[in-house]
C-alpha cells in the first residue's frame, strides 16, 4: 500500500468518535507541556524579588540575570526541536510522544528543588529539550491523524485544551506564589504540579496508535493498514465507504516521496523555499507572542503594579488563552490559512502597541485579555499552516527545523527585551514586536503557498 493509499482512507474518516479521542488525549500531553512552559512567566517576578535572578545583565554568561532563566528555557526548545527534531521522523510520533514529555517532567522536578541560579538553568534547561521535542511531535502527530478538511479544527482544538494550562497556571501562581508551605517557598509549588503531567500520559499512552503515515513511510505497510483498520472499526464498524479521491500533480501521478533520513532533503527542490520562509515567521513570531506572554506580568510591574496585583491582572488576561484556539475553529477550515497568520499578526502589532501607551488598570487588563485572545489564534493558525507545508517523510524534521529557529530567536530576544524594557520602557518592547509582525505579513504575502484542505503526501 502506498503513503497515497494511507492518505486516501484518512481523508474519508469523520474527525469524531475515536478520532476525536486521539486527539483529546493528545492535547493533554500539550496541557502539560504548556503549563510547564508558561510557569515561566508567572514565577519570574518572584524570583526576582527573592534575589535569585536580577533585571540587569552584566554579559550573556551572567546566570544572575533574570534574561539567563528565560533564555534556557528557549535554548534548550531549540536543542529538542532542531537538534533532535529528527527523532519522531525516526522512531514514530507515539515513542518520541511519550518519552519527551516523561523527560521534561522529570528533570522540572529537580528543578524544583535547586537553590542556586547555576543550577536552576541547568535543570531547566534539559526539560526545555524536552518541551521543543514534544511541541514538534504534538503538531506532526495531529496533523496525521485526521482528514485534510478537520486538520485546522484539530490543531486548533488541541491548542485549546493546551491553552487551558496558561489559566490553569496563572490560577495557581496567583494562590500558592505569596505563600510557603512544607518548608518550601509557593513558586517551588508550581513548578511541581506541573511536573506531575507525565504520570497521567503513562497511563493514557496506550490508547495512542502510531501514526499510519508514517508508518507507510517506513514501508511498515501491514501495520499502517492494521491501525487503520481498527480506526475505520470503530467509525464504520462493518460499512466502511470507498477512499475519498485524493488530489495528483499535474502529470497525473503521486508526488514523489523524499527521503526523510538526510539534512540535504530540507534543502531539495519544492522544499528550500518553504524552509527559508518559515525561518524568518518563526524568528519574528516568537518575539511577538513570547515577547508578551512571557513577560506580561514584568511589563506590569514596570509599569507601577505591584507584583501581586500583575499575578492577577495577569491572571484576568490568561483566561483568554484557552478561548482564542476554541474561537479560531469556526473559521480554521474555512478562512485560508496564510490570511489567518497575516491579520493575526497585524493585531498583534496594532493592540500591542495601544497596550504600551495605557496605564489605566481597567483598559490595561481589556487590552492584554484581546492580546492574548489575538496571540492564540496567531499561534493556531501559524502551526496548522507549518505543518501542512511539508511532506511526511521529512515533516516532524522539517517542522522541527524551522521551529527551532523560533526558540533559537527567543534566546536573545529574552536579552534585548530585558535591554529595551530597562530602558526604553514598554514602548521599546512594543516596538520591537510591531516591527516583527510586519516582516512576517511581507514574508507571507510574497511567498506563502496556499494551504487549506491540502492532502499529506
Amino acid at each position: 500500500m502506498a503513503t497515497l493509499d494511507a492518505s486516501a482512507r484518512l481523508e474519508r474518516l469523520p474527525f469524531r468518535g475515536p478520532v476525536l479521542r486521539l486527539v483529546l488525549i493528545i492535547a493533554l500531553g500539550g496541557f502539560f507541556e504548556l503549563y510547564d512552559l508558561f510557569l515561566t512567566t508567572y514565577i519570574v517576578p518572584t524570583l526576582l524579588k527573592d534575589g535569585i535572578y536580577s533585571l540587569k545583565t552584566a554579559n550573556v554568561f551572567d546566570m544572575h540575570a533574570v534574561a539567563s532563566f528565560v533564555a534556557a528555557l528557549f535554548l534548550g526548545m531549540f536543542v529538542g526541536a532542531g537538534l533532535l527534531g529528527r527523532l519522531p521522523d525516526r522512531f514514530g510520533r507515539k515513542a518520541v510522544f511519550t518519552y519527551a514529555l516523561i523527560g521534561y517532567s522529570v528533570c522540572t522536578l529537580v528543578m524544583a528543588f535547586q537553590t542556586e541560579a547555576l543550577w536552576i538553568n541547568v535543570w531547566r534547561f534539559l526539560a526545555a529539550v524536552g518541551i521543543g521535542l514534544e511541541q514538534v511531535t504534538i503538531v506532526t502527530y495531529t496533523s496525521e491523524l485526521v482528514a485534510s478538511r478537520y486538520r485546522g479544527r484539530a490543531i486548533a482544538l488541541t491548542q485549546t485544551i493546551s491553552f487551558v494550562a496558561m489559566p490553569v497556571v496563572a490560577t495557581v501562581s496567583w494562590l500558592l506564589i505569596p505563600h510557603a508551605f512544607l518548608g518550601l517557598e509557593g513558586w517551588r509549588w508550581v513548578v511541581i504540579l506541573g511536573a506531575l503531567g507525565a504520570v497521567f500520559i503513562w497511563v493514557l499512552r496506550r490508547a495512542l496508535p502510531e501514526s499510519a503515515l508514517w508508518l507507510e513511510s517506513k514501508g511498515r505497510h501491514a501495520e499502517a493498514s492494521e491501525v487503520l483498520d481498527r480506526l475505520e472499526s470503530q467509525v464504520y464498524g462493518d460499512r466502511s465507504p470507498p477512499p475519498a479521491a485524493v488530489p495528483r500533480d499535474a502529470a497525473g501521478a503521486p508526488p514523489a516521496p523524499l527521503e526523510g533520513r538526510r539534512w540535504a532533503a530540507l534543502f531539495g527542490p519544492g522544499v528550500r523555499r518553504l524552509v527559508l520562509m518559515m525561518v524568518v515567521v518563526n524568528v519574528c513570531i516568537t518575539v511577538g507572542y513570547y515577547g508578551f506572554a512571557s513577560w506580561v506580568p514584568t511589563l506590569l510591574v514596570s509599569k507601577g503594579i505591584t507584583t501581586v496585583k500583575s499575578l492577577e491582572y495577569s491572571l484576568l488576561m490568561a483566561v483568554a488563552a484557552p478561548l482564542a484556539p476554541l474561537l479560531s475553529m469556526l473559521v480554521a477550515d474555512r478562512i485560508e490559512r496564510k490570511l489567518q497568520v497575516m491579520l493575526s499578526c497585524t493585531f498583534c502589532a496594532v493592540l500591542g502597541l495601544a497596550f504600551a501607551a495605557q496605564s489605566v488598570p481597567a483598559v490595561v487588563i481589556v487590552l492584554g485579555f484581546l492580546l492574548t485572545l489575538n496571540n492564540g489564534w496567531m499561534s493556531s493558525s501559524y502551526h496548522t499552516y507549518q505543518a501542512e507545508l511539508f511532506p511526511v517523510a521529512i515533516r516532524a524534521q522539517a517542522v522541527g527545523f524551522v521551529y527551532s529557529w523560533s526558540r533559537f530567536s527567543a534566546v536573545f530576544c529574552a536579552y534585548v527585551i530585558s535591554y529595551l524594557l530597562a530602558r526604553y520602557g514598554n514602548a521599546g518592547v512594543f516596538a520591537f514586536i510591531t516591527g516583527s509582525m510586519l516582516l512576517i505579513v511581507l514574508t507571507l504575502w510574497r511567498f506563502g503557498p496556499k494551504t487549506n484542505r491540502l492532502v499529506s503526501r
